[in-house]
This record gives structure tokens, C-alpha cells and sequence, in this order.
């Protein structure tokens, strides 16, 4: 009679606390904060000082600043498609529920991650290209979707839209960008405006990929 082989267990990681969740969380909030509002130089001492986190805690979660400014520039693509995936449950105006999406990003300063995308941190980590391509495929079906009602212009890509919210939502991190926050809406919806179809123009060159923009 044969005796069973035991089946060695391997042990499950130990969930994260509760308390330290939190903490993670209030750091990623305060640098993007302060990266917002003073670059991406920001010390770190300062961004675990608004977090109410001491020094030991932001280095246990992120060992350098690149992990940091990477995890930050997830956060925003994070909350970015999820403001896409709820417009994207809107039912009836689809150019609405554009519309809606593109000002609900510019809250999030899209801006800011311009000067943090250039730092030297890894492009490629697999964390920031599976953010990146769920917030570039949201945005490409809520474009499509007002595009088969033929309430958007054929002629432009998701691209032409991320790079204008950029650009007309806020200056770049550090130079002032609170004080113009009264101008963004109007400005985005100056740009929004021309979007809608029956289009006015051509358009001179083809449609902006967000492939296009990496490459430039």
C-alpha cells in the first residue's frame, strides 16, 4: 500500500494593513500634489511631511524616487480611465460624454505628468505600459463611440485629444498652474467645440496617434 505524498503548502504573502495601505496611499497623494505644484524635484522629505508620514515610511514604500514619480504617474492614468470607463457607462450623448471625460481629466493635471514622463525613470515598466494601454484603449472607444454617431470628426485621434487637455489644461507643474485653474474649462471647451462634427476644416496632416507622440 502506497503512502500519499505530501503536498508541500507554500505560504500566502501576508496582506498589507490596513494602516499601511493608507499611508501608501496618502503618500502617492501628496507627491502628486506637489508634483503638481512644484515639479518633480520636489524632496522627498517635504512630500512625507504633507503626507503625515515620517521619512522611514515613504522609503519603505518606494525605495527611490523614480518608483515614486512612477507610481504617481500610474495613480493619474489610473483615475484618468476611470473617468473614461464612466463616461463610457453614460448612455445617450456620446460627444457629451466626451466632453465630460476630457474636463474630468484636466482635473486630474494631466499637464504635470509631461515633465515626470521625461525624468529617467523606466518607460517601459510593466505597471506604467498596462496603465497606459488601458487609458489609451477608454479613450479610443468613448472617440469611436461619438464618432459612430457622427457627432465627432473622422479626422482626429486620441492623440490630437490627450495632447490639447495636456497643453490647454494647465501650464506646466511649478509655474503657476493653480492660479489659472479659471481659465481651463473654458479654454477645453473652446477646443472641444471644434471637434464636433459636421467639421468646418480640413485638417492639415493626419490624425495624432498616441504611437505618434512617444516617437516625437
Amino acid at each position: 500500500m502506497q503512502t500519499a505524498t505530501a503536498i508541500p503548502t507554500v505560504p500566502k504573502a501576508p496582506r498589507p494593513r490596513a494602516d499601511a495601505l493608507r499611508n501608501r496611499e496618502r503618500i502617492v497623494t501628496a507627491a502628486r500634489e506637489m508634483f503638481t505644484e512644484y515639479g518633480p524635484d520636489v524632496p522627498l522629505d517635504e512630500i512625507a511631511r504633507r503626507a503625515g508620514v515620517g521619512n522611514a515610511t515613504v522609503y519603505r514604500n518606494f525605495p527611490d524616487r523614480d518608483a515614486l514619480v512612477r507610481e504617481v504617474v500610474c495613480s493619474v492614468m489610473d483615475r484618468t480611465s476611470e473617468a473614461a470607463e464612466l463616461a463610457l457607462a453614460e448612455t445617450g450623448d456620446a460627444f457629451g460624454a466626451l466632453e465630460r471625460f476630457v474636463h474630468a481629466s484636466a482635473d486630474e493635471r494631466v499637464s504635470a505628468l509631461c515633465p515626470m514622463v521625461s525624468s529617467t525613470f523606466d518607460k517601459n515598466h510593466p505597471d506604467l505600459e498596462a496603465a497606459r494601454e488601458r487609458c489609451e484603449q477608454l479613450i479610443g472607444q468613448l472617440m469611436d463611440r461619438a464618432k459612430a454617431a457622427g457627432q465627432l470628426r473622422p479626422d482626429v485621434g486620441v492623440g490630437d485629444v490627450m495632447i490639447a487637455a495636456a497643453q490647454l489644461s494647465r501650464p506646466p507643474a511649478g509655474t503657476g498652474c493653480l492660479v489659472n485653474d479659471r481659465f481651463v474649462h473654458r479654454h477645453l471647451q473652446l477646443f472641444l467645440d471644434g471637434l464636433r462634427a459636421p467639421a468646418r476644416s480640413a485638417l492639415p496632416g493626419a490624425a495624432v496617434t498616441m504611437e505618434d507622440l512617444r516617437q516625437a
